[in-house]
């Protein structure tokens, strides 16, 4: 079992933390099962947030009997200490529990700090006070934030997208909160959906010290596959390396996370999928993609307002009204029967049954 233990918080688990965002998306009794099999199957390390609607509360009753075997990890987006001191009480009542191992600012614009006006840090420190905390973390996608954070001292984890197809300045960043003695939590570690292949991300993350991947679990077949790493962790080998150095050849660059904070778009547009259509078309079975329901999606992007709401709010500074124009383009394109070859070997065209599936030789 390869475990990894995040800074100073001495918290030690392996690689494995369970990210608690898809769980949302699935009945209560799904997501229920689903975690306890995965606290059976070694997992130890939940993370979730009060923004992701009925998360916590799933979590909550799944984990109840369990909290002294467990560690949990949420996140508030209170904009003042009141609305953090809020926050957290509903936290503690949905996760049934008396205290968090970690709490986090969740993405906010700048790094809370005492006597910057807004009280959240003091929030922060009188709820750690109290045991209502342990520790004190923050999440982030704007590396700016981030380098603030661990420059001032104030945190002990960083929550910070990380996978095989980070930039230089990403890891120079890992690299400060190792000599910081700050935990990293590596979210995105399979790139919004882009990296199809797990266990690569998990033997590249894996080479790193102090850093927890958490994966984002919705399904028994996902859970299953992370669980199988607990007790054979996959070696970052010759055959690993190549899919690493293809993927990397293939992504890198200027492309969208996935992350949403673009989102609401105000002429209705899904923007986290339309700006990286042509990359998971290509990624992932085509047909997923083919459907009435995408096409509607996609249908919608010429009624972009170029109001730049979305520009603002990207961490990543992307020009998403051009990405989502080049992203439509090549959709049309593709509906007019040019045909969708990708890295996994698949090949399609419009005309094929959105449900079927041919393979190239």
């Amino acid at each position: 079992m390869s475990t990894t233990t995040l800074g100073k918080t001495g918290i030690t688990v392996n690689r494995n933390g369970f990210g608690a965002l898809p769980i949302q998306r699935i009945p209560r009794e799904t997501a229920v099962a689903l975690i306890r099999k995965a606290f059976r199957g070694g997992i130890r390390f939940f993370d979730t947030g009060r923004g992701y609607s009925d998360s916590e509360a799933k979590l909550g009753e799944a984990l109840e009997g369990l909290r002294k075997n467990v560690f949990i990890a949420s996140k508030t987006q209170a904009k003042t200490g009141d609305d953090l001191r809020t926050d957290l009480e509903k936290t503690l009542a949905a996760l049934r529990t008396g205290y968090l191992d970690i709490y986090q600012f969740h993405n906010p614009p700048f790094c809370p700090k005492p006597g910057d006006s807004s009280g959240l840090y003091e929030a922060m420190l009188e709820a750690k006070e109290a045991g209502k905390i342990r520790h004190i973390g923050i999440s982030n996608h704007r590396l700016r934030v981030a380098h603030e954070s661990v420059d001032s001292g104030l945190y002990e984890t960083l929550q910070f997208p990380l996978s095989y197809l980070a930039a230089e300045k990403d890891l120079e960043l890992l690299a400060k909160c190792a000599a910081a003695g700050m935990g990293f939590i590596a979210m995105k570690a399979l790139s919004g959906g882009l990296i199809t292949n797990s266990a690569a991300a998990y033997a590249w993350i894996a080479q790193f010290d102090g850093v927890l991947p958490i994966w984002g679990i919705q399904s028994e077949t996902e859970l299953d596959e992370f669980l199988s790493y607990i007790e054979n962790p996959p070696a970052l080998a010759d055959e690993i390396k190549a899919v690493i150095e293809k993927d990397r050849a293939e992504l890198q660059g200027e492309f969208c996370r996935g992350c949403g904070y673009c989102m609401p778009c105000p002429a209705g547009i899904e923007i986290n999928t339309c700006a990286r259509m042509s990359r998971m078309i290509r990624r992932l079975p085509p047909q997923r993609f083919l459907t009435q329901e995408s096409r509607a999606m996609m249908a919608k992007v010429p009624g972009c307002l170029r109001c730049g709401q979305c520009r603002t709010a990207c961490p990543y500074g992307l020009d998403a009204p051009a990405l989502i124009a080049k992203n439509y383009a090549d959709y049309q394109e593709i509906l007019a029967g040019k045909p969708i070859e990708g890295s996994e070997g698949y090949r399609a065209s419009a005309t094929l049954n959105p449900f079927e599936t041919r393979s190239s030789a």
